[in-house]
């Protein structure tokens, strides 16, 4: 199976290819630079893997939640990509990237993905691992540190994410003081999206490149108010 995948939810931005058994992977952290690094990015990896899009099985991206214009980012450059060959695309989770990544380096198999949201509020979803992969425990959710649920306290769970840093302390105290790993600048990498959407691709779950949309979580995405003429 041959997968193109992307992110751009935070600060980091890659693109995988995978080949088969064949991971390669290009990653950079560089905010505000994803709009001008994903493509390079892309055409870099078709190239030394002597591809053309075309001969791909399809392309996957990390669908959010996570910054608004990160996510738009990834998903117009998925729609774009996918259109201009007509191949099925896979959305995976930005949340459930970044635990399979905490899994792939680190072999935590509970994880508590959390990005920071602003405002006081975080996206976060409880993920354990399943047959080597991760899945979702519960629902991804936005909220304040006090709506933060795990599905089994007494557990052994790591926590890892942009929200780990400002809010890691209080997260451990609202779960009555149990120290949990922490992964701060655990990232989303392409390579975990990659792996996650071959199951999908494989069941036949890919959607087309006009259903490939971002997912935010919150209800409304912040925008300027037009000046008047």
């Amino acid at each position: 199976m041959k997968i193109l995948a992307i992110d751009t939810t935070e600060q980091g931005c890659s693109a995988a290819l995978m080949l088969g058994d064949e991971l390669a992977e290009s990653f950079e952290v560089a905010a505000r630079q994803h709009s001008k690094l994903i493509l390079p990015m892309v055409e870099r990896l078709l190239v030394e893997a002597d591809l053309t899009l075309a001969k791909l099985d399809g392309l996957a991206f990390a669908r959010g939640p996570g910054s608004f214009t990160g996510v738009r980012i990834a998903a117009a450059v998925t729609q774009g990509l996918a259109m201009s060959v007509d191949l099925p695309v896979v959305p995976v989770s930005s949340l459930l990237a970044l635990a399979q990544g905490v899994m792939r380096e680190h072999r935590e198999e509970k994880v508590l993905a959390a990005f920071d949201a602003r405002m006081g509020e975080l996206y976060w979803a409880a993920c354990e691992a399943v047959d080597g992969q991760m899945r979702f425990s519960g629902p991804e959710c936005v909220s304040t540190l006090s709506e933060v649920v795990l599905p089994s306290a007494a557990s052994a769970w790591a926590m890892a994410g942009s929200a780990v840093g400002p809010y890691g302390d209080v997260l451990a105290k609202h779960r009555g003081g149990v120290e949990m790993a922490r992964y701060p600048d655990a990232m989303v990498h392409a390579q975990d999206v990659a792996i996650l959407a071959v199951d999908d691709f494989a069941s036949g779950r890919g959607v087309p490149a006009e259903q490939a949309l971002p997912v935010y979580l919150r209800d409304q995405v912040a925008q300027k108010k037009a000046k008047p003429a």
